[in-house]
């Protein structure tokens, strides 16, 4: 624990309060925990209880809203919302009602680049900010959704409406259609085009695939905080090379021509342009004289008489914020941060009341938060610790609440920190134990908080800014009606521990193990990947449960390369990947067999995306050393893979071909000698499918054999496939290294 740092009266309570709950429950159903099987890991309800997403508040604080899926179908979410004074809940918007079209390619493979490909219903809103509607999309059409549970239809065509947005003064809904913004007069319900052209290639209104897929931007366009202009993104793809994406599926091959940017070659040319709400004086706003970068975020003063802008140049060794005049789109840098490997983006600027700007900055070799005002950077936080997320402020009072890992690189927390005042430190929240995430108003007055540990899922409660729980949104609570308590007897928490790297960083790892003494066979689970962390005190999946249940160790460690803890734990797999992560999770691999709890022999691998081509390295690397292999949708080429995220850390490969003739998965893919089971969806568009006929090839000329499970009209995450993707891994594993209970 950091020294200094506290936690409230309200956070000790609630960890006292789950503990009983859990000693309650499990004592109810200690008599005979029921079996898990593979089909109940994966049905309606999910083991977890309900899964809540897209929470906020309403801007006048009085409902808190969230999306929450059916108890019948786990993947399909309906709009909901909690009285904050009563706890009252209601279902406010029925997604079975609301009949919308099928979603066109760009939707589906703009869900994929969320991550929610296999949502069904309602997958995002927003609020008026008279907090009286609400702006609904549906497969496709646009509704407004009063409080009295009336819906009205926006929008009725047979195109598909994307990106829709509510101006801040709640006159006019946008959305793109087609590739062309339209902006619609709430009062009239009328809609018209106000950005849009012609040429084949061009988008207004929506981010371009790199800005989605590798740079966390989602906008196309941003409103001025009065309503009066809109900043549109303009998105040119004639520069990039086109690539025929066959998506091959179960009724036949569709084929689609995509603008791919791979490695090396041509991103779109994406200017930015600043309008009015009826598309009039329209100006582009200067963004240098270098036409190769990365528009990574736009956002307005408060005012709205200034918008900026942060720019990346293609090496992405240096960011600038731009202010930028909306009546001449005249700009000038105001601040600038440079790396001699990368900048990691992030989501943290503020602009106050006062001018100034709440900001993060990796600096100091941690990211922490700053004030930027004056041309200075104030520096907020400070220490060997990472700050995740600025969650909430209240500018009068100088005080503001971040999600950070002061405490531990296994919790997340959420913190208060009176900022104004010079000697203040942060203020824990939330309970030591677990995992807690949080959004909050606009004044700075209440927050909802989601928060799991190994013993408890996700529960959501609104609290006030001290932390203190006032209503249930989700309690979850582990009591004899939830979907898990069937099985929570048998319930297995995992351990944690650390092993010290080759240049003495400490690298956490998680265990959950069967009960007794073993030696069981263990399955190494591996992402490996930056800008992601696998290991923390969360409530543990299900399907590691039923592998516990049927003999298995689950180990998973993040190696260095790994998310939030600081840029030296990030930067060694600068210009080689596949190098230290190999190498840190072999070191792994040996401390594992040396453990009497674990089978030598009988050790496998997993892994999918960066995981897979971790998988393929891992076993190219050290052949025998694993008993076994699978490898799901892995890169095996990078020159395969997009501009943004691969020449991040490897570098332009048009200037320098060498770190991804070293990085590949396909130069040593002859070495693999164990058995290995290759898995990938044959509609990807993220690690498309190439790389793994690419691989397929390589070992079929060197007379390897390999088990091969491909998906016909899958994308990257296989949704509503996982039954299928586990039944196919089990069955592999039970032929190769040890029986797996399918």
């Amino acid at each position: 624990m950091v020294s200094g740092f506290w936690w409230t009266a309200a956070a000790v309570a609630l960890v006292t309060a789950q503990n009983a709950t859990l000693a309650q429950t499990s004592a109810q159903t200690a008599v005979q925990p029921a079996p898990l099987t593979l089909e109940r890991v994966f049905a309606s309800p999910a083991l977890t209880g309900a899964r809540p997403r897209v929470l906020k508040l309403s801007p006048d604080g009085r409902l808190a809203t969230l999306l929450q899926n059916r108890p019948d179908d786990r993947a399909r979410f309906d709009l909901w919302a909690v009285d904050t004074a009563t706890g009252a809940r209601r279902m406010l918007v029925d997604s079975t009602r609301l009949a919308g079209g099928p979603l066109s390619e760009a939707e589906r493979m703009n869900r994929e680049r969320q991550r929610i490909a296999d949502v069904r219903g309602i997958a995002d809103y927003a609020w008026a900010p008279d907090s009286k509607r609400l702006l609904v999309p549906v497969d496709g059409d646009l509704w407004v959704a009063g409080l009295d549970g009336q819906v009205q239809r926006l929008t009725q065509t047979p195109d598909t409406e994307t990106d829709a947005r509510l101006s801040p003064r709640g006159t006019y809904a946008s959305f793109v259609r087609d590739g062309r913004l339209f902006v619609a007069d709430l009062a009239t319900a009328q809609a018209r085009e106000v950005a849009g052209e012609s040429a084949p290639g061009v988008r207004w209104g929506a981010a371009e695939f790199i800005a989605q897929e590798e740079l966390g931007r989602f906008d196309g366009h941003w409103w001025s905080p009065t309503d009066a202009r809109i900043a549109v993104a303009r998105v040119d793809e004639a520069p990039v090379n086109q690539v025929t994406r066959a998506a091959i599926g179960a009724d036949g091959t569709r084929l689609f021509t995509q603008a791919y940017p791979a490695a090396g070659t041509a991103n779109a040319d994406v200017s930015l342009w600043i309008i009015n709400p009826d598309g009039s004086a329209k100006v582009q706003v200067d963004l240098g004289p270098d036409k190769d970068i990365y528009v990574a975020r736009v956002a307005w003063a408060l005012d709205g008489k200034t918008l900026y802008v942060q720019r990346l140049p293609r090496d992405q060794k240096r960011l600038d914020i731009l202010a930028v005049d909306p009546a001449t789109g005249a700009s000038k840098i105001i601040h600038s941060e440079t790396s001699a490997t990368w900048i990691n983006l992030h989501d943290i600027f503020r602009p106050l009341k006062d001018g100034s700007i709440l900001w993060a900055s990796e600096g100091d070799g941690y990211r922490h938060l700053y004030r930027l005002a004056d041309g200075r950077a104030q520096q907020l936080t400070s220490g060997r610790w990472v700050v995740d997320d600025l969650v909430g402020v209240d500018e009068k009072r100088g005080r503001l609440w971040f999600t950070g890992f002061a405490d531990s690189t296994l919790e997340s927390h959420v913190y208060a920190l009176d900022w104004q005042k010079p000697a203040a430190k942060p203020v824990r929240l939330t309970a030591p134990g677990g995992w807690h995430e949080a959004v909050m108003d606009a004044a700075g007055q209440r927050l909802i908080i989601t928060s799991t540990t190994p013993r408890q899922p996700a529960q959501v409660w609104l609290a006030d800014g001290t932390g203190k729980r006032l209503a249930w949104v989700i309690e979850n609570k582990l009591d004899a009606s939830h979907p898990y308590a069937p099985y929570l007897a048998a319930h297995i928490e995992p351990l944690f521990g650390t092993l010290t790297a080759a240049d003495g960083q400490a690298m956490d790892w998680r265990l959950l193990k069967p009960k007794g003494a073993g030696p069981f066979p263990v399955l190494m689970q591996v992402y490996g990947g930056p800008h992601a962390q696998n290991v923390h005190r969360r409530f543990p999946a299900p399907i590691e449960q039923y592998l516990v249940q049927h003999g298995w160790a689950v180990f998973q460690l993040d190696n260095r390369g790994s998310n939030n803890r600081g840029k030296a734990f990030e930067d060694p797999i600068n210009r080689a990947m596949g190098g230290v992560e190999v190498a840190d999770q072999l070191q792994a691999l040996a401390w594992v067999k040396q453990q009497a709890w674990a089978r030598a022999d009988k050790v496998a691998v997993n892994g999918w995306s960066y995981g897979g081509f971790m998988v393929l390295k891992l076993l190219e690397a050290a052949p025998g050393a694993f008993a076994a292999g699978i490898a799901g949708a892995p890169v095996t080429r990078w020159e395969l893979y997009d501009t943004a995220y691969t020449e991040r850390y490897l570098g332009n490969p048009a200037k320098d071909p060498v770190p991804y003739q070293t990085s590949g998965a396909l130069r040593d893919a002859t070495k693999i000698a164990d058995p290995l089971l290759l898995i990938h969806g044959m509609a990807d568009d993220n690690v498309v499918f190439e790389n793994s006929t690419a691989l397929m090839s390589a070992l079929q000329r060197a007379n390897r054999p390999f088990d091969l499970m491909v998906y016909p009209g899958a994308t990257h995450a296989t949704p509503g496939l996982e039954l299928h993707t586990w039944i196919t891994r089990l069955k592999f594993l039970g032929r190769t290294v040890s029986p797996t209970g399918y």
